[in-house]
């Protein structure tokens, strides 16, 4: 089973792996149940979805139904106005079914006249804050790609009490020295602040190469199952402050999570600095960002 700890300041103790329900978003509703009992099995007790992320929260909606209190529930919304943030939420609370969500988060919030907008006297800010007072949420978030989110997230924490953040980590990323460095300040400043820290593209190998023939489950390509996706997970969650979110295959959703039970029974294997260099070089992996290109995917 998967070790748990507090979610920030929510309340809530999850488990260290969070499923990443964007893998469900293509999905047909028998694959959706043939995949649903490893988060049982292996104790994920956190969903993370998006109403941008094709069907999978009405993938989510049956599971919800017979399971709701098993599961800490957050989504998103792309939206930076007030009023579409708001019609955003109360769709995703139709399409699951439910009436209330964990945590809504403020999706990829990274460039400056989105930021603003968000913001801004009756943007997305101030209505998710709104629906938290309600209670049709419980916790408000914000989340982010590419290379200057870690410094955009610092910028939006200073703005607004964010319970948590979610950021691409591993360890291709931060063997960039600017990028690391503005990870760890990001990560101090959540620690002082008791605010959840979520990552992302765990397991990213590359972009894609333009010659790949093949099914393409996640817009990146990940690595293979394998020592060096093991060692990939086991480098995230060496970190205690970190929840790593699965990957969008599901091929590699097993894999992903034997890897993590096998980390935190084995937590110095994933410090293994020239295993790691080596993985880069035998399996080319490279970051997938570089500040500009695929900053809003």
């Amino acid at each position: 089973m998967l070790d748990t700890q507090p979610f920030g300041a929510t309340g809530h103790t999850s488990s260290r792996v969070i499923f990443g329900a964007a893998a469900f978003g293509a999905c047909k509703p028998e694959t959706v149940e043939r995949f649903l009992p490893l988060l049982e099995e292996f104790g994920v007790n956190h969903i993370d979805v998006a109403a941008s992320y094709g069907d999978a929260e009405v993938r989510l909606a049956p599971l919800l139904a017979r399971d709701r209190s098993k599961y800490f529930l957050a989504t998103k919304t792309g939206d930076r106005s007030g009023d579409a943030a708001r019609a955003s939420l109360e769709r995703s609370l139709e399409r699951m079914g439910v009436d209330q969500v964990d945590l809504i988060q403020l999706h990829n919030l990274v460039e400056e006249d989105e930021w603003r907008e968000a913001f801004s006297p009756g943007g997305a800010v101030e209505a998710l804050f709104a629906a938290r007072d309600e209670g049709l949420v419980r916790h408000v978030g914000i989340t982010g790609h590419g290379l200057r989110i870690p410094v955009m997230h610092q910028r939006s924490l200073a703005e607004a009490p964010f319970e948590s953040v979610l950021v691409p980590f591993n360890h291709s990323l931060l063997a960039i020295d600017s990028y690391r460095a503005d990870v760890e300040a990001l990560l101090g400043l959540c620690a002082d602040r008791n605010v959840a820290v979520q990552t992302i593209k765990s397991v990213a190998r590359r972009r894609w190469p333009q010659n790949h023939q093949g099914l393409r489950a996640s817009w990146y390509q990940p690595l293979p199952e394998g020592p060096a996706l093991d060692r990939a997970v086991g480098f995230v969650l060496h970190h205690p402050q970190l929840f790593l979110n699965t990957s969008s295959d599901l091929r590699l959703l097993r894999p992903t999570l034997r890897a993590a039970t096998q980390a935190q029974s084995e937590p110095t294997a994933s410090l293994d600095h020239e295993a790691l260099a080596a993985d880069r070089e035998a399996n080319a992996i490279k970051p997938l960002f570089d500040g500009s290109e695929l900053e809003r995917i």
